[in-house]
């Protein structure tokens, strides 16, 4: 298949998988039992969602010139906002365009090298990455009954320890596989793995390292405070527990990273994630 034609399936697949998705959604959701909630919700939280929300693109324009400095580059921080929002802005046309983007940007503005750029905005993905496994991690700990009994019915009361024996098994395989292999292939996931795991270790060695990773933890902090103080809008979902919007936000969190934006998907991940604990649907989906 010709590289040309790759690019054009890779931005033409995932809006046309938003478009039929987002009608076989609506169609099963009529929009007039939503209407009602969105006539009747409390916007002062919707305004407070936002405003967390801008706080970690702020942040997150702050934060990569701790990236950026090191090699050299000091980029104004309007301009460094612009290229964030602008980032966002182009991922809900063409899925993962807006690192490519932003990296552009201040090519254009600041004079940074496309590849500097780019890389930088590579290492920001590894951190980001990071804190979204702790996230789970503290969501498995917080409803690790709820997850496992869960699992267990969904496997049809089948013993769920013969799974995870079967699911480490599996996994050492691979990884003995991946590591005694001459395979050229092999070798390039090998080094695309270490180079990751580099990626992350160089962000703990460098000089502004604790603000770095204060602005991490800052970013993905107002991510969840912004998606929690939403659920206060509708009283139907006010007793929401910390759980629900934990496994909530990273199911939504997931369709972001896929496709344009989360568009249309983003609604039905928060609708299923709320349903596994009796919320009701329309205001869960509005």
């Amino acid at each position: 298949m010709k590289s040309k034609t790759k690019k054009t399936l890779k931005i033409v697949i995932p809006i046309l998988l938003a478009i039929l998705f987002g009608w076989y959604t609506f169609s099963n959701l009529p929009i007039k039992e939503i209407l009602p909630y969105f006539q009747s919700a409390n916007y002062l939280w919707i305004i407070l969602g936002v405003f967390f929300g801008v706080l970690s693109h702020l942040s997150r324009a702050y934060r990569w010139n701790y990236l950026l400095e090191p090699l050299g580059y000091k980029v104004k921080l309007p301009n460094s906002v612009m290229a964030v929002f602008i980032a966002y802005l182009s991922n809900f046309g063409i899925p993962r365009s807006g690192e490519v983007l932003r990296a552009a940007v201040v090519a254009n503005y600041e004079s940074v090298p496309f590849e500097k750029g780019f890389g930088t905005i590579v290492a920001e993905r590894l951190a980001d990455m990071v804190v979204m496994l702790l996230i789970i991690g503290i969501t498995l700990l917080i409803e690790f009954e709820f997850i496992i009994d869960l699992l267990q019915s969904s496997l049809a009361n089948k013993p769920i320890l013969t799974y995870l024996a079967i699911a480490v098994v599996v996994i050492g395989t691979v990884f003995l596989f991946l590591k005694k292999s001459k395979s050229n292939f092999i070798r390039k996931i090998n080094k695309f793995l270490r180079g990751l795991i580099e990626g992350v270790l160089s962000i703990i060695h460098m000089k502004n390292k604790w603000p770095f990773i204060f602005h991490t933890l800052f970013i993905w902090l107002m991510y969840v405070l912004m998606f929690y103080v939403t659920s206060f809008a509708l009283p139907e979902l006010n007793e929401v527990s910390i759980g629900a919007i934990l496994i909530a936000f990273i199911a939504a969190s997931f369709t972001i990273a896929a496709t344009n934006g989360g568009v249309f998907f983003y609604p039905a991940a928060v609708l299923a994630a709320f349903s596994l604990f009796n919320l009701p649907e329309e205001p869960s989906y509005a």
